[in-house]
């Protein structure tokens, strides 16, 4: 899953997308609320962390604009304004969630958690390829029933190639899509993390999953194009 941090204090907003990258989710981040507001308009994320106090736009206007724009995704707030009114005004506004700073990192983690699976249906949460299931929210992969750990981006591709499950993808779309870069074609890191993938989804089971597809790049599923 993706999730925008929108946080002037750079340190803050490192430590919060070490943390979830550390629990497997792709994190992005902006450090001011026009970047930040023109991100979540543009890209598809399952949840928004959002400061108020931001240099350029508010994060009361970025809330007030998400809703109309992108009424489902999940916003928490995270702001040093502890005040009732405060968290009344974000909350009447469509706020799903209001933490105060400091906080402890244990329970941002807790509180995206609880996010996420409110806004995700159980089909939408958990991901399956015959054997091979992938929960999104928990962050957790097993394959007839033995847990497989991931790193952090082996998770995210593994997720990409799940979604798109007897889709064939070319290796331009799986680094757009996992690393958020452009294409570079002297680059292997794809086919170098699929090794990592297959070596932990595929040896020691049957059938193999993850194919290769001749001068196109790489699908999922019970059959495919043999590499």
């Amino acid at each position: 899953m993706r999730i925008l941090i929108v946080e002037d204090d750079a340190a803050l907003a490192s430590f919060i997308r070490k943390g979830l990258e550390a629990e497997h989710y792709a994190v992005d981040a902006a450090s001011d609320g026009e970047q930040g507001r023109s991100m979540a308009l543009e890209f598809d994320y399952d949840l928004l962390i959002l400061d108020l106090n931001l240099p350029g736009i508010d994060g009361l206007v970025i809330l007030k604009s998400l809703r109309q724009r992108k009424p489902s995704l999940p916003v928490m707030i995270l702001t040093a304004r502890s005040r009732v009114e405060d968290r009344v005004q974000c909350l009447d506004l469509g706020a799903d969630d209001y933490l105060v700073k400091p906080f402890s990192f244990l329970e941002l983690s807790a509180r995206t958690r609880a996010l996420l699976r409110r806004s995700h249906l159980p089909s939408e949460s958990v991901l399956a390829v015959r054997d091979l299931r992938l929960d999104r929210v928990e962050r957790r992969v097993e394959r007839s029933g033995r847990r497989i750990d991931l790193t952090t981006k082996e998770f995210a591709l593994l997720e990409y190639l799940m979604r798109n499950a007897g889709r064939r993808l070319t290796r331009a779309m799986i680094i757009e899509h996992v690393w958020n870069l452009t294409f570079d074609s002297t680059t292997n890191v794809v086919d170098v993390y699929i090794n990592y993938l297959r070596r932990k989804v595929d040896d020691g089971f049957s059938p193999a999953l993850i194919h290769t597809v001749r001068g196109v790049g790489y699908e999922i599923g019970p059959s495919g194009a043999a590499a």
